[in-house]
């Protein structure tokens, strides 16, 4: 886990996008236990984590839900409000108490659109996230489900 700060962010984006899109931000907390979004339901807002734990989790069918990641301070939880039709892919429970940064994705969305320069640092950043999550959801999916764990070759 990254240092409590807005580690992912900061390293993620120039200094006058960050600072422009946390201008837009509220802080936010959830208790332990607390779930922040489920799969399939609409993606209207993301968060950066500030202080706390947040499992990202996968619906099995017949099974209880596989946890792909656990995100810390500096990480970002939720990634489908950017890209059309804007609904989750994946579930969020607090494991901890949580203090966070919420951001409104349509207004994110909305300055991305007008500031073509903050929507590229954006979508870069919600890019590189996205494909570090897949690499640890096939990785921990194979290690959960595969008959020989993710040194297996299916």
């Amino acid at each position: 886990m990254n240092a409590p700060t807005t580690a992912g962010m900061l390293q993620a984006l120039p200094a006058e996008h960050r600072h422009r899109l946390l201008r837009s931000a509220r802080e936010v907390s959830f208790p332990q236990g607390a779930r922040l979004f489920e799969e399939g339901y609409r993606a209207d807002r993301f968060w950066v984590v500030r202080t706390g734990g947040v499992d990202l989790d996968l619906r099995v069918p017949g099974r209880r839900a596989a946890v792909i990641e656990t995100l810390g301070p500096g990480e970002l939880v939720g990634c489908s409000w950017l890209f059309a039709p804007h609904y989750r892919q994946l579930g969020a429970a607090a494991t901890s108490p949580v203090r966070a940064y919420e951001f409104d994705a349509t207004a994110v969305r909305s300055m991305c659109r007008d500031d073509p320069a903050l929507g590229t640092s954006v979508a870069q950043w919600v890019g590189g996230v996205l494909v570090h999550r897949l690499r640890s959801a096939r990785t921990r999916l194979l290690d959960l489900y595969a008959p020989y764990g993710s040194g297996s070759t299916l």
